[in-house]
């Protein structure tokens, strides 16, 4: 009698479970097929990403937490206190990277950087931080920098009534305080989605004649990224919007990526060559010189993850599961803040593990850029002493025609956020003919008539493969997902 009693107990249990599975189950079901509740109806002008957040509370969580100030051996800021002036209202910044290395003052001298340099910030500083900055005062920038610093293309679509191309060639023009009062926020969700599908999709005008360019010289003509590309290429080119080498160019101040040979650094100092231009004239040498940005675009695809198919967001905003739902997380930042779900989902070796091996191609990279900085640096300071020494432009064209070469190459390290990671051997590689180029520089200096061994003007176009900028077919066995606002954006370490 007791145990069918007892039988009876763990029927009626069994029952109860399987009720209570198969309730939850259903639930579960329902979350996906509703990745989002429409509270608000957003339009292709909707730019506050709080109004967003009321149909995707979850991504803008995370986008809110781009606040957080969390330093890698490498990169990131720990938040430096600072007392709040009229003309800075900022309590805490970044630190100074001047400061912690003093040579950079000697590398851009003459130059805005050389007066004011400071360690990465989250995306939510990206807007103010540029305001403020002290280069502000030293120099007169343009509307051009609103670019990649602010949420544009609202006010883009606005200043153009309606035609972006024609509000940022005009925005491009304007001085910064005058554009500075058309935006108000910093990237965005509208800046990556579209409002209605939820689609990623590129809005910075410079991208989408950039990648056009670069298409080109790979025979692709009229590529209309936003129609072509596949969803995965697109976790990359939203990134890609602003992760880039670029200038300004003409009186009018356009925002143009020097990509029409090609995205590897031959490729870009050939453009420059064909294109002549120069960033400043290095106070210490006179030599016409260069200043890269962050082109981390650009090294990334010279690296084994682009190889691979692995897209920014795979790593910076890798996917995680909120109950049934599956979305990108939003709190842009650094893989090695996020190890587990950015690298362990591919990598099957420990966390310690993983991060060691960051480190250990980090602390090469910033070996070798030590050195080639000191390359640079010794370079600058006998182009300085001949100078001083009555030497003439004629005397040195070869020495400063190799400074702005070797500078630019260090440069190109220097301001990509990663310290080599993205394309390890591509960095070595670059640091490596730059200490080459800045030691002949010196020989240069000592001997007028020395011929380099490696020249711009002579140096062939290095012609990237279409491999360079898309994922191999099939490759990306993450890169799928929903088209919801998980699937967006990327940063630098």
């Amino acid at each position: 009698m007791m145990l069918l009693l007892a039988a009876m107990v763990l029927a009626a249990g069994a029952a109860v479970g399987a009720a209570a599975l198969a309730v939850n189950i259903m639930e579960r079901k329902q979350e996906a097929r509703n990745p989002f509740y429409r509270v608000v109806e957003l339009t292709d002008d909707t730019v506050d990403p709080a109004i967003w957040g009321k149909n995707f509370p979850l991504q803008y969580d995370d986008y809110l937490r781009t606040v957080d100030m969390t330093r890698t051996k490498y990169g990131g800021s720990d938040g430096v206190p600072r007392a709040p002036t009229a003309t800075d209202p900022r309590t805490t910044t970044a630190q100074s990277r001047l400061e912690e290395d003093p040579r950079l003052k000697t590398f851009w001298a003459g130059y805005a950087f050389a007066v004011d340099f400071r360690e990465e910030r989250g995306h939510a500083y990206m807007l103010e931080d540029q305001t403020f900055t002290e280069r502000q005062h030293v120099t007169k920038q343009p509307g051009t920098c609103m670019h990649c610093h602010a949420s544009v293309y609202v006010p883009y679509k606005k200043l153009g009534e309606g035609d972006l191309i024609k509000g940022f060639e005009k925005m491009n023009q304007m001085p910064y305080t005058e554009a500075r009062k058309l935006v108000e926020h910093p990237v965005a969700c509208i800046d990556c989605h579209d409002s209605q599908t939820m689609q990623l999709r590129v809005t910075r005008p410079g991208f989408l004649e950039g990648i056009r360019a670069l298409k080109a010289s790979q025979g692709v003509q009229n590529y209309d990224v936003n129609k072509q590309a596949t969803r995965q290429e697109m976790r990359t080119y939203v990134c890609g919007q602003c992760h880039v080498e670029y200038y300004f160019k003409g009186p009018e101040k356009r925002l143009t990526y020097p990509w029409a040979n090609g995205i590897k650094i031959e490729n870009i100092l050939t453009y420059y060559t064909e294109n002549p231009h120069k960033d400043w004239t290095h106070a210490e040498t006179g030599a016409p010189v260069l200043k890269a940005q962050h082109p981390e675009f650009e090294m990334y695809n010279q690296g084994i993850h682009a190889r691979s198919g692995v897209a920014c967001a795979d790593c910076h905003m890798p996917y995680k599961r909120e109950g049934a739902l599956k979305i990108s997380d939003h709190h842009v930042r650094s893989p090695l803040l996020n190890v587990n779900r950015a690298c362990q989902t591919c990598h099957n070796w420990p966390e310690a593990e993983l991060t060691q091996r960051v480190t250990t191609i980090q602390d090469r990279t910033f070996e070798l850029r030590n050195r080639a900085l000191d390359a640079v640096v010794a370079l600058i300071g006998d182009m300085k002493a001949a100078r001083g020494a009555g030497k003439t432009d004629a005397d040195l064209k070869t020495a400063m025609e190799l400074q702005r070469r070797a500078q630019f190459m260090v440069d190109f390290v220097e301001a990509e956020n990663s310290m080599g990671f993205h394309a390890p051997e591509e960095a070595a590689r670059i640091l490596g003919i730059a200490m080459d180029l800045a030691r002949q520089g010196q020989l240069a200096v000592r001997q007028p008539d020395y011929t380099p061994s490696l020249f711009p003007s002579t140096t062939p176009s290095v012609k990237p493969t279409e491999r360079e900028v898309t994922p191999p077919p099939g490759s990306a066995a993450r890169g799928t997902g929903s088209g919801s606002p998980g699937g967006s954006g990327g940063t630098s370490h």
